[in-house]
């Protein structure tokens, strides 16, 4: 995956969240479920954007990055 799939996926997300966040009346169990699940999955994908930039910023292959454990991006935020 390059930076414009990343980017391209981020702004998927984004919008579903949007979408979940807008929803009146509150959440299901299974939407608010979901908004968790697209949390995690944008920390996941920042930090795989995030990743790809600086090894091409310093001269490595930015396809060797990869999409790190959920466990441990969202253990970034502590």
């Amino acid at each position: 995956m390059d930076n414009d799939e990343i980017l391209s996926n981020i702004g998927a997300l984004v919008e579903e969240e949007r979408a979940l966040r807008a929803r009146t009346g509150g959440l299901l169990d299974e939407e608010r479920s979901r908004l968790t699940d697209l949390e995690v999955q944008l920390d996941q994908c920042w930090d795989l954007l995030r990743q790809r930039r600086a090894k091409a910023e310093y001269g490595e292959d930015p396809d060797s990055a990869a999409v790190r454990p959920a466990a441990e991006v969202e253990g970034y935020r502590n």
